[in-house]
């Protein structure tokens, strides 16, 4: 199949989340110098187009039209036309239409450039203080309450970040499920990021359960923070502090090794090792 001519092409670009300055000056060059914009609501477009400075005339780009927009899309770029591909917020194709005209572009030989811009997941995650790597994206936690455990239940054991966009109305539900699978896990739960009212919630799965009992308002990212370590078996930590010990560390030192490595909470450490010194010193 031949490949778009000189000019042609998709570029993906990556929109505010909320906050209009954030738009960078190369995406609104993007947005001017475009042919067309497939978008995904006109009316948020438009806003965002006139902020611009930009007239290139919309194409309506959704859910519920993108699988046969996309072929219109692939053969005007052939053509020679720009495309710009935006979604309401964020990256096309991150839990936004996009995907599929991507995918068109990539089979059919057109060249898809990317003009990056703010993320959601890549904010909250930072705003969480949780730990940043590794982490996973799962796009928007499931709507059914049964499929919603059952995802919880598969991510519990993951040993990174979970990050997770929410529906307001269901955030009180999801909150009581993490709390079931660990009423201690470490949540922080982002709301409107970027606008006037941006909020960030950080707790225990079951204190924000308790805390927030009613729907919120705005767009929601959800970070959950990784399970906390599995403890050593009290065997092991016995045999590791005797270890620390032959080395010729005193009982306080052993025991602040172990702390360190996450063998055992520093007192815990500190009674194991005194434990193993008069053991030791009695053999």
């Amino acid at each position: 199949m031949a490949a778009a001519p000189d000019g042609g092409a998709i570029v993906v670009v990556g929109t505010p989340i909320g906050n209009l300055g954030d738009l960078s000056p190369r995406a609104a060059d993007a947005l001017r110098k475009a042919d067309v914009v497939a978008c995904e609501d006109t009316r948020r477009t438009a806003v965002l187009l006139r902020h611009a400075g930009a007239d290139t005339p919309m194409l309506p780009t959704h859910e519920h039209n993108e699988a046969a927009r996309a072929a219109d899309l692939v053969a005007r770029a052939r053509a020679g036309a720009v495309v710009a591909l935006v979604s309401d917020a964020g990256m096309p194709a991150i839990s936004d239409p996009g995907a599929r005209v991507v995918r068109a572009a990539v089979e059919a030989g057109v060249p898809v450039r990317i003009v990056p811009g703010p993320s959601a997941v890549e904010a909250a995650l930072v705003a969480s203080g949780l730990p940043t790597e590794p982490f996973a994206f799962v796009g928007f936690f499931p709507r059914r309450p049964a499929e919603r455990r059952r995802r919880l239940a598969e991510l519990g054991a993951w040993p990174g970040t979970v990050v997770g966009f929410e529906s307001p109305n269901r955030l009180p539900a999801l909150l009581v499920d993490l709390a079931a699978v660990d009423p201690d896990r470490q949540v922080a739960v982002c709301r409107e990021l970027t606008k006037v009212h941006e909020e960030v919630l950080r707790g225990s799965a079951g204190g924000l359960a308790a805390r927030l009992t009613a729907p919120v308002r705005g767009e929601v990212t959800v970070v959950v923070a990784p399970p906390p370590p599995a403890a050593p078996s009290e065997g092991a930590l016995d045999e590791g502090l005797a270890v620390l010990l032959a080395a010729g560390l005193g009982p306080a030192r052993a025991a602040e090794a172990a702390a360190a490595f996450g063998a055992a909470p520093r007192n815990a450490a500190y009674r194991a090792a005194l434990r193993a010194a008069e053991r030791r010193a009695s053999t």
